[in-house]
């Protein structure tokens, strides 16, 4: 019986040697971490978590190099922030297919432009594109302007120069607002009532797909629902209803859109009876948008864009906004320079309007964004599935294999940037002659890259003007501590503090 058990086993270690053979032998030049017979390098991976991850990557470039390769049973997967392999597969209009674990993504986004591929994404890409135009991102300003200083008036009463502020949670809530208000064109006050049904559907589904994300074993919806049948039923209950939520908001926003062109009520009167705002929100172009058939779109199509929408345009934006602050509270005389610039442009006239033209002229705040982004970049890995074999300079990629790009190590390489670790927006006012398109890439880069980069930016900007306008920001509190849920946040918190600015 044990012979015939050992035998057993030989058999089954030498199938999995000659089955990943062929594979090994295209990447033969990439390192490769732990690699036991069967089942790989999971005893090395289990290894890690959101809150390790950022220090493991660092440890493991350091062991391997900048690109090393594991296997999870029959699975391949290339870890890489080799510039040479980010720019051949990043600029590639071949290789745009996301890496398998984004797949669990689907039950909540569907088929929307962060998940799809082929015909459908190129179509969907094109169609949404024109939604981030500069004039349609112009009337947006206003919104920002207006959930920002809803955000002071919370921010005022801590602001004692002593009080320890989370700002993350506070700006996160912003966030979805503005989200709310631009993709949808609806109100959903998550800063006056963090607790409304629809807020917390989105933080509790987000808090537990970014928390499957790192559990191999989770991914999968069968095995999720047999290992934590109470958080798939959440997470169920929660996407259902936020579906729910934006059919109503579609069939909304149709009626009314259909009166308008008709003249029924008084097109202007009817839109703002039904609590819609002038201004032409993502949802409006979708509505009116139509396929390469000259055919509308479905509501399923839109409801998975406006959902896609809703889950990329909160996480991420909170993020930069939060590590932003953090970063400008712990150099002061960067936030003295910065500080200067918003004077010089808005005055002491705290009312005054945030207007998009106000904006672009920030050249220093254009630098402190970039710094902060290339330092705490708000999605710090990519995924992609290579579907067809791809060469390489040093290596042939084999057909599908999963691809993660490391860009928390890619925009810390000191290869790249001089004393990488140090926030030093001075260094994006000159050329580096080390950096290329693809070495400076916190929203990915090549055809796939954030189609949202510009809308995020302008947010940015708007927050850390009004915040700046209002107070001074002290390095009080726990630093950050990174941890990677899908997102970058800081299992400490992004703490800071306030003090009234004085003019």
């Amino acid at each position: 019986m044990l012979v015939g058990l050992l035998l057993l086993i030989i058999f089954l270690c030498l199938v999995d040697y000659w089955a990943k053979k062929p594979r090994n032998d295209m990447m033969k030049n990439i390192p490769t971490v732990r690699n036991l017979p069967i089942i790989g390098a999971v005893s090395e991976l289990a290894s890690f978590n959101a809150e390790n991850l950022a220090s493991k990557f660092e440890i493991f470039r350091k062991k391997y190099g900048k690109a090393y390769k594991s296997w999870i049973a029959h699975t391949l997967i290339l870890n890489t922030s080799d510039p040479k392999h980010v720019e051949a597969i990043l600029s590639s209009s071949k290789h745009i297919s996301k890496h398998r674990l984004y797949l669990m993504l689907r039950e909540w986004l569907g088929q929307g432009l962060l998940l799809s591929d082929g015909t459908k994404w190129q179509n969907m890409r094109k169609i949404i594109t024109p939604t981030f135009h500069f004039k349609i991102l112009e009337e947006f300003v206003e919104v920002f302007d207006q959930q920002s200083t809803i955000l002071v008036e919370k921010l005022k009463p801590k602001a004692d120069g002593i009080t320890v502020i989370d700002v993350y949670p506070l700006i996160c809530l912003m966030a979805l607002d503005i989200i709310a208000e631009t993709a949808m064109g609806t109100q959903i006050q998550a800063q006056k009532d963090e607790n409304t049904r629809y807020v917390k559907a989105v933080n509790d589904v987000t808090d537990i797909l970014a928390m499957r994300f790192m559990k191999p074993h989770l991914t999968l919806k069968k095995t999720f629902k047999f290992f934590k049948p109470k958080l798939s039923n959440k997470q169920l209950e929660g996407i259902l209803y936020m579906h729910l939520f934006t059919n109503r908001i579609i069939e909304d926003r149709r009626k009314s859109l259909n009166k308008s062109k008709t003249g029924e009520n008084g097109s202007d009167e009817n839109i703002e009876n039904l609590g819609i705002k002038k201004r032409m929100a993502f949802l409006d172009v979708l509505l009116q948008s139509t396929t390469s058939n000259g055919e509308p779109l479905s509501d399923e199509d839109i409801r998975e864009e406006v959902d896609t929408f809703m889950f990329e345009g909160h996480d991420t934006t909170t993020s930069a906004i939060s590590f932003t602050l953090r970063a400008v509270a712990c150099h002061p005389e960067v936030q003295k320079k910065l500080f200067e610039e918003v004077k010089e442009l808005f005055g002491a006239d705290l009312d005054k309007p945030i207007t998009y033209r106000d904006i672009h002229g920030m050249k220093y705040m254009n630098c402190v964004i970039k710094e902060s982004l290339r330092l705490f970049p708000p999605i710090p890995a990519i995924g992609r599935f290579i579907r067809e074999d791809l060469e390489l300079y040093n290596c042939t990629i084999p057909a599908n294999t999963n691809v993660i790009i490391i860009l928390w190590e890619i925009l810390r390489d000191s290869d790249i940037y001089e004393d990488p670790l140090a926030f030093k927006p001075e260094r994006h006012l000159e050329n580096n002659p080390k950096s290329n398109t693809f070495s400076y890439i916190p929203f990915s880069a090549g055809p796939r890259n954030c189609i949202g980069q510009k809308f995020a930016l302008v947010e940015i900007k708007c927050v850390l003007i009004k915040i700046l306008r209002h107070f001074e920001l002290l390095p009080l509190g726990e630093d950050v501590h990174p941890s990677i849920k899908i997102v970058l946040r800081s299992k400490t918190g992004v703490n800071l503090g306030l003090r009234p600015r004085i003019y």
